[in-house]
C-alpha cells in the first residue's frame, strides 16, 4: 500500500535512477529511436522533482496527478504522454484503492489505450504487464525486472519510431522497457 511519504520516496528513487542512467537510456534508444529517451526522462523526472517540492500533498492521487501534468508537459517524445497518461490513470484509480496491482492496472490500462500496444510489439506494455502479472502472483521482483528488459532485446518492434526498422529492431533493449524497470525497481526498494 502506498502513503503520500512512500510515493514520495518512490520517486525521488526513480529520479536518481533516471539521473545515473541518463546516457544509458540514450544509448538504447540511439539505434531504435531518437536517442533521447534519457535526456528526456531526465528533464521530466528532474522537473517533476521541483514540482513535487514544498507542496503539502493531501493523498496519494494528487501526487500522482502533480507526475503526470509534469510529465506531459516537459517530455518530449512519445515517453511523455505515455508516462503522463498512465499516472493519470493511476491518479484516479488512487481515489478508490491504493492497492499497488490496482494501480499498475490502471496504468498500463492508459498506456496500452494512448499507444495502441499489446504485450510482444516491444514496448513498454510488456514489462507494465508482466510487473503487474507478478504484483498479482507475489513474485515481484528485480530479477524478474530485468528479464523482461533482456527479452525485449529478442522481440520485433511493430510500434512507435522502431518498428519503422523492421527485423533490424531485433537485438536492441526497449528503452521504455528500461525506464520503466526502473520504475518498478525502486517500487520494490520502498514498499518491500
Amino acid at each position: 500500500m502506498l502513503t503520500v511519504n512512500t510515493t514520495i520516496e518512490w520517486l525521488g528513487k526513480f529520479n536518481e535512477k533516471i539521473q545515473e542512467n541518463k546516457a544509458y537510456l540514450s544509448e538504447l534508444d540511439g539505434p531504435i529511436g531518437d536517442g533521447d529517451h534519457g535526456a528526456n526522462m531526465a528533464r521530466g523526472m528532474s522537473e517533476t522533482m521541483k514540482a513535487l517540492e514544498g507542496s503539502n500533498f493531501e493523498n496519494v492521487s494528487e501526487i500522482f496527478k502533480k507526475v503526470a501534468m509534469t510529465l506531459m508537459s516537459k517530455v518530449g517524445g512519445a515517453s511523455g504522454p505515455l508516462y503522463g497518461s498512465a499516472f493519470l490513470a493511476m491518479s484516479k484509480a488512487a481515489t478508490e484503492t491504493l492497492d499497488t496491482s490496482e494501480l499498475i492496472y490502471a496504468g498500463l490500462e492508459a498506456i496500452q489505450k494512448r499507444g495502441k500496444a499489446q504485450v510482444g510489439e516491444k514496448t513498454m506494455v510488456d514489462i507494465w504487464s508482466a510487473f503487474l502479472k507478478d504484483l498479482q502472483t507475489d513474485s515481484a521482483s528485480k530479477e524478474n525486472l530485468e528479464k523482461v528488459v533482456k527479452a525485449s532485446a529478442g522481440l520485433l518492434a511493430t510500434k512507435g519510431r522502431a518498428s519503422y526498422l523492421g527485423e533490424r529492431s531485433i537485438g536492441h533493449i526497449d528503452p521504455g522497457t528500461q525506464s520503466s524497470a526502473y520504475l518498478f525497481e525502486t517500487l520494490l526498494e520502498v514498499v518491500a
